[in-house]
């Protein structure tokens, strides 16, 4: 279902952090995250890269590795089917039988298609940009990107990384489960390629765009706004 997206990371051209100019533009990209005030922006307007990570493991300080990334535009609350990112990482040493059965990636797969772990990271962030990221459960995310963005690139994540459940708990407040797959049966989500990362990705961007116009339609008409309720209501 996705082998036609293994390719469209082609269009972006790998990064090499020893070049003037990719350390030009990776400088650039951080200022354009630090200059973004998404806070008072209307929610509907927020550009939002939605991602997700397969990873050998849910340890990165214990040295799991990134196998694979899925991203997927949202732009004006609307999912771009159209503006995708996919990419294997070549970690081939890193799937054990358990991974594969979860995944379907197979060690053969990543060490014939897959980019180094610094080029996948360069070609996700020439692909978000400055947008603010979300992640289902992103806490996984947010680790493995802190410590893969730092050691490939020397420098620290930058963009703002939302989990899904940030607007959820305010859409479904009394809906116990916060799996994705539970998470989407409260919409009526097809669940269509589970733990492949772009397919998860785009289950948790639709997850995203629905739970937005739920807390539109309560009240909540920025980011603040919805910080302002959960802080409030953590007390």
């Amino acid at each position: 279902m996705f082998q036609w997206m293994r390719s469209i990371s082609s269009r972006f051209g790998g990064l090499d952090s020893t070049n003037p100019q990719h350390q030009s533009f990776m400088r650039q990209l951080q200022k354009d995250v630090k200059a973004e005030q998404p806070l008072q922006k209307s929610l509907s307007s927020l550009n939002v890269t939605v991602l997700d990570l397969e990873t050998s493991g849910f340890n990165a300080d214990a040295g799991d590795k990134i196998l694979s990334m899925g991203a997927i535009k949202i732009k004006h609350n609307r999912l771009i089917r159209d503006d995708a990112f996919y990419t294997l990482v070549q970690e081939p040493e890193a799937v054990s039988p358990e991974v594969s059965e979860v995944t379907g990636l197979t060690a053969e797969e990543l060490e014939a298609d897959g980019q180094s772990i610094s080029e996948a990271l360069e070609q996700f962030y020439q692909f978000a940009q400055a947008d603010i990221l979300v992640a289902h459960h992103a806490s996984h995310e947010r680790k493995f990107l802190q410590k893969y963005t730092y050691r490939t690139m020397g420098t620290n994540l930058q963009h703002r990384l939302l989990d899904t459940s940030f607007v959820f708990s305010i859409a479904a407040p009394d809906f116990e489960f916060r799996s994705l797959d539970d998470c989407c049966n409260y919409y009526d989500i097809p669940i269509k390629g589970r733990h492949n990362a772009l397919g998860d990705a785009i289950m948790a961007a639709e997850l995203w765009t629905r739970s937005i116009q739920t807390v539109q339609e309560l009240g909540y008409e920025t980011l603040q706004d919805v910080y302002a309720h959960l802080s409030h209501r953590r007390r």
